[in-house]
């Protein structure tokens, strides 16, 4: 006798899709995208860009290095909720604390598990990254008709500003670096660059970057004005990664921008960070179809030729063709083509849609965070 669906995933044109609950109890609305990592589930939860999205993970292994207080990119998992082909396994990993169902339970987040993610992933690439609804009710009794109202009810993510709901309530100082066997995560104590970094979602890891390559970082809520920006006295300016439309976001991001843009200081960007960098400068930005979400993400700098593999987790891109004089495109994808970087020419300010803090993902991209550091060394030597 075949066991009860606990779980079920609902898209908004009808289509429902069976499984296995875990993870908290209920039902949730969101819009779901697809993740091709291998590694780094944990971090993928937590990394606040996933505000107001359901992941569907294409690795099957979920769950078999368990989960732990080290690898969480924010406090909390940000993600509404999970898909995976197989039930998470046990962990067994010498870092693991928690095993990930008893983690997502305590956390409130629902999840599912025994779908065929292949015909989900081909439906989300053909559709468009689709509303759903899911839930999981360990009894297998679920109202269709209203889970199909909730998912086509949900409003989506454009003309949404995300970035207010997972920045900081206050602003901080931050001084952990990367972490380094074998001693962990450690605490930088030199004198370094002052960098104040706006937080629109900031993941931990590019806060750890900065600090490794020599940064003091004061961390600021998403909603700063350029006034509190420059009152520390910066030597740069670090705009992170985030959720939501970068459009409404930029409704009062964009005019900070412009005003520190005029102090002339090292500015540098990531994710919705270079979004809201291009849309200061007098760019435009669009929704994408399904969006860029994983490690494996190949990325060419037009500037050397080199290709990177890249981590990235974007629904919104860049429209390169609206880039104004004086600001050159300078990292293209290899999947499709779609702006990944901008730079202001003869100007040290610059950013990439991808994530080179590699949490999770390859760290090809880490001479960015360095070639910051080196623009703000560089403007010091000129003020001297």
């Amino acid at each position: 006798m075949t066991a009860r669906p606990t779980a079920c995933l609902v898209l908004a044109d009808g289509t429902v899709f069976y499984g296995r609950g875990f993870g908290a109890t209920g039902q949730t609305v969101a819009e779901l995208c697809f993740n091709t990592a291998m590694t780094g589930y944990q971090e993928i939860m937590t990394d606040p860009s996933y505000a107001g999205q359901i992941v569907t993970f294409t690795f099957p292994h979920i769950g078999n290095t368990g989960v732990n207080i080290e690898d969480d990119e924010t406090a909390e998992p940000v993600a509404a909720g999970m898909v995976v082909k197989w039930d998470p396994t046990e962990p067994s990993n010498w870092r693991a604390q928690q095993e990930l169902t008893g983690w997502l339970a305590a956390k409130g987040r629902i999840c599912i598990g025994g779908l065929d993610t292949r015909r989900l992933t081909r439906a989300i690439r053909q559709q468009g990254a689709p509303h759903v609804a899911l839930a999981h009710d360990p009894e297998g009794k679920f109202d269709l008709e209203a889970l199909v109202a909730a998912a086509r009810g949900f409003a989506g993510l454009e003309g949404l500003d995300l970035a207010k709901d997972v920045t900081c309530a206050q602003s901080y100082k931050w001084d952990e670096k990367r972490w380094a066997w074998p001693e962990g995560y450690t605490k930088r104590d030199e004198p370094g660059f002052k960098v104040v970094a706006v937080d629109y979602g900031a993941k931990r890891n590019i806060l750890r970057c900065l600090a490794s390559a020599g940064c003091d970082v004061t961390v600021l809520p998403a909603t700063a004005t350029a006034e509190e920006v420059l009152a520390h006295q910066p030597d740069g300016v670090f705009l992170s990664n985030g959720p939501g439309d970068p459009a409404a976001t930029g409704v009062y991001a964009v005019p900070m921008i412009q005003e520190v843009l005029k102090a002339d200081l090292p500015v540098f960007g990531i994710c919705l960070g270079h979004q809201m960098l291009a849309l200061a400068l007098g760019a435009k930005t669009v929704k994408m179809n399904h969006g860029h979400h994983g490690a494996n993400h190949p990325v060419k700098d037009l500037e050397t030729g080199k290709v990177e593999i890249t981590s990235m987790n974007h629904g919104f891109t860049v429209d390169s063709q609206t880039l104004p004089a004086g600001v050159k495109e300078t990292h293209v994808s290899l999947f499709d083509g779609s702006n990944c970087g901008i730079r202001v020419a003869d100007k040290p300010v610059f950013s990439v849609q991808y994530h080179p803090e590699a949490s999770p993902g390859p760290q090809d991209s880490y001479y960015l965070f360095e070639r910051f550091a080196a623009a703000m060394q560089a403007r010091k030597a000129e003020t001297v």
